[in-house]
């Protein structure tokens, strides 16, 4: 499903070269859970970034759903995306002058999808939110919030599922909610999952977790059930 091949990312700053990720690989096979960590500024968001095809490497490759991204001009990745990839981010994303229906609504409505409405209020019932479709990103928790782009980040029946911290915004009650829906819906969906997050709780409920620390790769796991390492 995502094949990393050394990857690295540079930026100029000034007359230094910056180097964000150096020489990361793995792969990933469909279905399959799996987390990123590594402490602040490690590069873990940019790492995701560039799977998801939001950016461009510097050099190695990323192969998504058998499609090569490096290939890619922008307007292509942004269409693989759209059929192939959900978004989950801390922040939300949500569009503040859209209903909670409107925004599920949206991935469908670009994909020239029919049944857009419908389809979008199964998603937010599955959530718990069909009694709040009509309110507004600002009229709702972030707990709710989330919840919406959950909704909408399965609407387009996503192969994979990137999740940047998915609950960095919200109290440990409403995160326990909230994990347990992405990881509900996406067994029920077979989507392949990639977090990104600081919590080693959430992380050990994944199947495998990398960690990477100042741009580089430095130890691949796969977890047990109960979340203990497997070596």
């Amino acid at each position: 499903m995502l094949a990393v091949k050394n990857l690295t990312k540079t930026y100029q700053s000034g007359h230094r070269t910056l180097t964000v990720l150096d020489d990361i690989s793995f792969e990933i096979n469909p279905g399959d859970t799996f987390s990123i960590v590594g402490p602040s500024g490690s590069g873990k968001t940019t790492l995701l970034g560039l799977c998801a095809g939001l950016d461009r490497a510097t050099s190695g490759s990323i192969t998504l759903n058998n499609i090569l991204l490096d290939r890619l001009n922008e307007d292509e990745r942004a269409f693989v995306r759209n059929q192939h990839v959900g978004f989950i981010f801390q922040n939300f994303q949500l569009i503040p002058t859209l209903t909670a229906l409107e925004n599920v609504m949206v991935p469908l409505e670009l994909r020239g999808e029919k049944n857009v409405r419908d389809r979008a209020l199964k998603l937010l019932e599955r959530v718990g939110l069909a009694d709040r479709k009509h309110h507004y990103p600002a009229q709702l928790s972030g707990g709710e919030q989330q919840r919406v782009s959950l909704a909408r980040a399965f609407s387009n029946e996503p192969k994979i599922l990137f999740a940047d911290e998915p609950t960095g915004n919200l109290d440990e009650e409403t995160s326990d909610k909230v994990v347990k829906l992405i990881f509900d819906l996406n067994k029920e969906a077979g989507t392949t999952l990639v977090l990104v997050t600081h919590d080693m709780d959430l992380a050990s409920k994944t199947q495998r977790v990398i960690r990477i620390k100042g741009g580089k790769l430095v130890s691949d796991s796969l977890l047990t059930p109960t979340g203990e390492n497997k070596f």
